[in-house]
């Protein structure tokens, strides 16, 4: 009889592998979307180039048809995962329950042939939940009249393949009462952090996933007035948000940001402190102290 734990490590060999591969191919997706907006970008790019500024189409075009040429690269490649390779041998099925261990890694050997072994070796399964150590018991019946038991962990509620990440959650619930849903879904995508189905964040899967949490959300009556965002800073000082990021840059304006990438987050009181007014007073401009000993370019006659 073959043993029945090498049934076992081969399906779970057998279903990383295929997980693999369904993530090589979602990359490989991903790849394609980005290059076809590449060469879309592009393409608008030259087409809004005045022609008779015959260097800048000249090199529009030749970045037009750099992105073009990764589109069709990134085609091919996502094609030829589609595509079985011909010079794979055909694997011996006759042979394959003589020695399990060899036949199920031998190369050539495609998942039908697997799936055909494991239907000759395996009579039925009879599933069961053991709720007091929330594990699901799988009896196996060989069809040599024997069986053996499996046992793996139930899943709570609400977990499965496509959960969204734990690193996700984390931003949402510490940015969700200082910002809104766009903003959440803008830090995410910065930080390249995906949904559980591998998407992009928007501001409506924001807040369907913090409702289902139980987060509160962003409303502007709640807040206090104790923290600003950048925008917010920049209207009460009466200037752009170009000067309240150099403020914060030269150390001027103490600011924080949830995680790397996050909005700046601005404390009001902040904005009254010597430092900003002196800032404020001379335009935020930098300041050069003459050296010593300098001559000036223009002295006094």
């Amino acid at each position: 009889m073959v043993e029945p734990m090498a049934i076992e490590a081969a399906l779970e060999a057998e279903r990383m592998q295929e997980e693999g591969r369904v993530e090589r191919r979602r990359v490989a997706e991903l790849d394609l979307q980005q290059a076809e907006y590449d060469a879309s970008l592009a393409e608008r790019r030259y087409a809004a180039c005045d022609p008779d500024n015959r260097l800048i189409a000249a090199q529009l075009e030749t970045h037009w048809e750099t992105a073009l040429r990764r589109v069709e690269e990134c085609r091919t490649r996502l094609a030829a995962m589609d595509t079985p390779d011909p010079a794979s041998p055909a694997p011996d099925l006759e042979g394959l329950a003589e020695d399990l261990a060899s036949a199920w890694h031998s190369p050539g050997v495609t998942t039908q042939a697997r799936q055909q072994l494991v239907r000759a070796l395996v009579a039925d399964i009879v599933a069961d939940v053991d709720e007091a150590m929330r594990e699901v018991v799988l009896t196996i019946h060989w069809r040599s009249g024997q069986h053996s038991q499996l046992r793996v962990r139930k899943p709570r509620s609400g977990e499965h393949g496509c959960r969204t990440p734990d690193e996700a959650l984390a931003v949402m619930a510490r940015m969700a009462t200082r910002f809104p849903d766009a903003d959440i879904a803008a830090t995410l995508n910065r930080m390249g952090v995906r949904t559980g189905q591998g998407k992009t964040w928007t501001a409506h899967r924001v807040g369907s996933i913090r409702k289902v949490h139980g987060m509160h959300g962003y409303r502007s009556a709640e807040k206090d007035g104790a923290w600003l965002t950048m925008r917010e800073a920049a209207a009460k000082l009466n200037v752009t948000n170009h000067a309240i990021r150099r403020l914060i840059g030269d150390g001027i304006l103490p600011a924080e940001q949830v995680v790397p990438g996050a909005p700046w987050q601005i404390e009001a009181h902040d904005l009254e402190t010597d430092a900003v007014r002196a800032a404020m007073a001379t335009g935020n401009r930098p300041r050069h102290n003459a050296a010593d000993g300098q001559i000036p370019m223009f002295p006094d006659t």
